[in-house]
């Protein structure tokens, strides 16, 4: 705080959408500087809260907080919640799944990113699980490759857009969408952002333990939802993403 102006540091991997422009305007009129810190990959941005190098952080849902926080030791908090953002099928040239039967498709190779992949595929009737396999975290392992209509490679998230470029199908991540500039709406298949089995991957504010109850980060979980942030969220996901408001 400096009198009655607060400056708050947030980490993202999002920062060059139009949402986050009106976001740090709306935050900048309700007394909020906004100091963000844009990653070009996941992995650093929760460890970079943990050791105070952020106050907030905003680019990951629940599942991938969670999966942090078990393999950190560490215990960020949610703070608020933001939207879930369909995860979705994209094949170069394509408008339907018809002629896929024996494709490789490229999915996000992170522990919270794959089962849901997995489920995409399995939602659009191209995988087949064997039996007892996890529901929200099958892995390849889990696929019954003689009963599927397609097969999975695993790769960084960073590198679907590459995959889907190559003229191969693959499940690629909102956020390296917009990076490789690929149209949203352009997908063939996707997961229901209504169903009870996203609701892991409802997109979160996250902080560290302490700020849990901190006013102006709370304050900026609100601003959110307003709506011209909201009317950038829906221009940044070609009209996909869901709003979800919950407590924290």
């Amino acid at each position: 705080k400096d009198g009655e102006n607060v400056t708050v540091k947030i980490g993202t991997t999002e920062a060059d959408q139009e949402a986050w422009r009106v976001f740090k305007d709306l935050a900048k009129d309700n007394g909020i500087t906004l100091d963000i810190v844009s990653f070009s990959d996941y992995s650093p941005v929760n460890e970079a809260l943990a050791q105070g190098e952020l106050d907030v952080n905003k680019f990951q849902h629940i599942k991938y907080l969670a999966a942090y926080n078990q393999s950190s030791g560490n215990d960020l908090r949610v703070v608020g919640s933001t939207e879930i953002v369909p995860l979705a099928l994209f094949w170069k040239d394509h408008d339907s799944i018809d002629g896929i039967e024996g494709e490789s498709v490229a999915i996000p190779n992170d522990p919270s990113n794959q089962g849901r992949a997995i489920n995409v595929l399995v939602q659009a009737g191209l995988l087949t699980l064997r039996d007892g396999a996890p529901t929200l975290t099958p892995t390849p392992a889990d696929i019954d490759k003689d009963a599927s209509k397609v097969e999975v490679v695993a790769v960084d998230a960073s590198q679907t857009p590459n995959a889907y470029n190559e003229g191969r199908p693959a499940i690629i991540n909102n956020n390296w969408l917009q990076r490789a500039g690929i149209d949203p709406a352009s997908s063939v298949a996707a997961d229901d952002p209504n169903s009870e089995l996203a609701e892991p991957y409802i997109n979160v504010f996250a902080v560290r333990e302490e700020d849990a109850d901190n006013e102006d980060i709370k304050k900026l979980a609100e601003l959110w939802h307003s709506d011209a942030v909201q009317k950038g969220v829906d221009e940044d996901s070609a009209g996909t993403s869901v709003e979800v408001e919950r407590t924290p």
